[in-house]
């Protein structure tokens, strides 16, 4: 029976799902492979947690739908998505504590949401309130 793990990330309203499994060291991102993904810094951010874990990553294929949000939120999900399956795909605990000396965010995720807007200018911002006059 083949191993396949599933795990999933989130970052602001972008939400990833990463599924590992055996294979040639492959990595896509909603079916595009990853040398090909575009910006260059949503690149590098994702590539983070596979430098990180060395040579496991060469034996494996990753294959990540992500969707919602913007670029580098879906970038952030990414990250997390694929860090989380790699550790549950190792089942190493210093592959855990290399994530968590690296950056946190990695693994536990970013909680921080954009604020809703309030009733009196909801098109201007949550917190836009209207000009007053002294004189």
């Amino acid at each position: 029976m083949e191993k396949i793990v599933q795990s999933s990330g989130k970052r602001k309203s972008a939400i990833a799902r990463a599924v590992i499994k055996e294979g040639k060291g492959n990595m896509r991102i909603n079916h595009k492979p990853l040398n090909i993904y575009k910006p260059e810094f949503a690149k590098m951010k994702i590539m983070e947690p596979l430098k990180l874990a060395g040579n496991v990553v060469n034996k494996i294929d990753i294959d990540v739908k992500v969707e919602g949000g913007g670029v580098m939120g879906q970038a952030e999900a990414v990250r997390t998505a694929v860090a989380r399956a790699l550790i549950d795909w190792t089942q190493d605990s210093t592959l855990k504590d290399t994530y968590m000396k690296y950056d946190k965010v990695m693994l536990k995720g970013d909680i921080r949401r954009t604020e809703p807007h309030k009733p009196n200018a909801s098109s201007k911002g949550p917190r836009a309130k209207k000009q007053k006059s002294y004189r």
